[in-house]
């Protein structure tokens, strides 16, 4: 597994080993082990995942920007098994060096890659083909009371989604009227 740093520290990307041939092709999806030492070596925390999410979203869909409050701040690994999607995790930790940085990364069903967002960042994406799924586990459960959202398009964050790959944005209604990164 390679396992590649970003700008922001805690955010990581791995890439697994995917052994092909003409019969197609294999690969170890997760390994606990491998991803509790990949933390461990980075002195980051290690979580307990405790809830696996798998959503389909059709191209142009924006799901995001997502986070739970404590006690419910979810980690989450994500990657997507089919299709396209540009996934952003924002730093929202107050105390943080990074706070209100962002990082983005292509995920595909091709490329394999997963993309590990600890609690503290809220976390969004948008599907670049039709029929993207999406799956991502998470440290913590679902908690509606917990649940809290950031308007995708802040001017503030400035994320540099690539809007030029869809021809049109469908965001849900919750979404569109999302909180401001400053409030």
């Amino acid at each position: 597994m390679n396992i590649i740093e970003t700008k922001i520290k805690d955010l990581l990307i791995f890439e697994p080993r995917v052994f092909a041939d003409e019969r197609g092709w294999f690969m170890e999806s997760f390994n606990q082990k491998n991803f509790e030492q990949a933390l461990a070596e980075r002195n980051f925390e290690i979580p307990n995942f405790v809830q696996d999410n798998h959503s389909m979203s059709q191209k142009g869909v924006l799901r995001g920007l997502h986070y739970q409050l404590n006690p419910h701040a979810q980690g989450k690994l994500v990657r997507v098994v089919q299709g396209r999607a540009w996934d952003v995790a924002v730093d929202i930790r107050q105390d943080s060096a990074t706070f209100g940085q962002w990082v983005g990364v292509e995920l595909t069903g091709e490329n394999h890659r997963q993309f590990w967002i600890p609690a503290g960042f809220a976390h969004g994406f948008i599907a670049l083909e039709d029929n993207t799924q999406f799956l991502y586990k998470t440290t913590d459960y679902y908690a509606k009371e917990s649940e809290r959202a950031i308007i995708w398009n802040d001017p503030t964050l400035a994320i540099d989604w690539p809007l030029n790959q869809v021809d049109k944005v469908l965001v849900s209604d919750k979404d569109q009227v999302a909180d401001t990164f400053n409030q």
